[in-house]
């Protein structure tokens, strides 16, 4: 299954949004990809992997699990402001 979202957070996925994203995807166990659309997916558990992409705020992302519980609330996270908290 995949999820598309867009990145809300203004300054996209540095450090502290995608250590929390990251964070959430290894608490819920399930095997997550994480890419922009047409492109080369990465392993969405990696804080490496989803820093090196170099996600902006606004940017379209595609979401990739088995577990489509644990994709819709990766949605939601991402759509979430993470700088904001």
């Amino acid at each position: 299954m995949e999820r598309t979202a867009v990145i809300a957070s203004k300054l996209g996925l540095h450090a502290r949004p995608a250590q929390t994203f990251t964070k959430a995807v290894a608490a819920s166990g399930a095997k997550v990809t994480i890419g922009r659309p047409g492109g080369k997916a990465a392993n969405a558990a990696s804080l490496l992997s989803v820093m090196g992409m170099g996600l902006k705020g606004g940017e379209e992302i595609v979401l990739v699990s088995d577990d489509a519980d644990v994709l819709d609330s990766l949605v939601k996270l991402v759509e979430t402001d993470l700088d904001a908290e």
